[in-house]
């Protein structure tokens, strides 16, 4: 029995049974409310506050633009975790021992993953315009998809130039035509909702969370690390010792190299050559007397 998840990994049409692409779907749009509301309030909020800052209302109405942009940062980081795949946690720059209240707000300002969450919150907006695109060809795509069943029926496109850009379907060859154009919007939108979750999951990874995944694979790769190196520095040891160390009691000392005796073709100098001791000699011609008998 064929898997659905064996189909989402064929080539182009595996995303229509793929359910991550639907989840990144859902997350482009929940961006569309998300980032107007988000645009609205923080563009409104430091604007006022640095108009009035020279009051202390202008003070307040900042430090509680940068509060709020923390609290969505935070959930804009939950909803990157539920839908886009990721494993994000917070940062854990803040510190906890702040007393008083001016401390309290300084290491809210001071922290950067405020300032991070600031950021994505801006190019919140750029995601909301890009969810545009594969929103609307799939409200195009998929009536043309069921054209067979609604016909006679006019598909709009929208304007150009001030005037409306319709497909007047009325038969049923005209249906059935409409069925693959519709089938091709429809998964050139999915491809595209994809693209751009890509890119909103790299935003996220960069400035709304660490990952959690991090500090498992530092320490075991420090493992590694640690159990090659010491591998390596017992085998590079093994009886000889390392720079700067002593040689342990025991050692075997080198023994001196023995002179190679000269070739047979080589001129040696008479001084070079030992003089043979006495019972060297005796011993060379032992062997003489015994063989002639004497």
């Amino acid at each position: 029995m064929v898997s659905l998840r064996s189909l989402s990994t064929l080539p182009v049409v595996g995303v229509l049974v793929d359910g991550r692409t639907y989840r990144h779907l859902l997350y482009l749009l929940l961006a569309i409310p998300l980032g107007f509301v988000y645009s609205m309030l923080f563009s409104f909020g430091f604007a006022f506050g640095l108009l009035l800052s020279v009051v202390l209302v202008g003070l307040v109405i900042l430090v509680a633009t940068l509060l709020g942009a923390r609290i969505a940062a935070g959930f804009e980081r939950w909803l990157a975790n539920r839908l886009l795949g990721t494993d994000l946690g917070r940062y854990d720059d803040v510190p906890d021992d702040a007393n008083g209240a001016v401390a309290g707000v300084r290491k809210y300002v001071d922290a950067a993953s405020t300032w991070r969450g600031v950021g994505f919150l801006s190019l919140k907006f750029f995601v909301t315009a890009l969810a545009f695109v594969p929103l609307f060809a799939l409200a195009n795509g998929i009536p043309l998809v069921l054209a067979p069943l609604r016909y006679p029926y006019v598909a709009n496109f929208g304007e150009s130039n001030g005037e409306p850009v319709t497909w007047a379907i009325d038969t049923l060859p005209e249906a059935l035509l409409a069925v693959p154009v519709g089938v091709v919007a429809v998964l050139v939108a999915l491809h595209v909702t994809n693209i751009v979750a890509y890119v909103c999951r790299q935003m996220a990874t960069a400035l709304l969370g660490k990952p959690r995944g991090d500090e498992g694979t530092a320490v075991d790769d420090s493992v590694t690390v640690d159990g090659s190196t010491t591998t390596d520095e017992s085998t590079a040891t093994d009886g000889v010792p390392g720079d700067g160390e002593p040689a342990h009691e025991g050692s075997a000392e080198p023994t001196p190299s023995e002179p190679t005796p000269p070739e047979p073709d080589e001129f040696v100098p008479a001084d070079a050559v030992e003089p043979k001791s006495d019972n060297d000699t005796a011993g060379d011609d032992a062997p003489t007397r015994d063989r002639d008998g004497s």
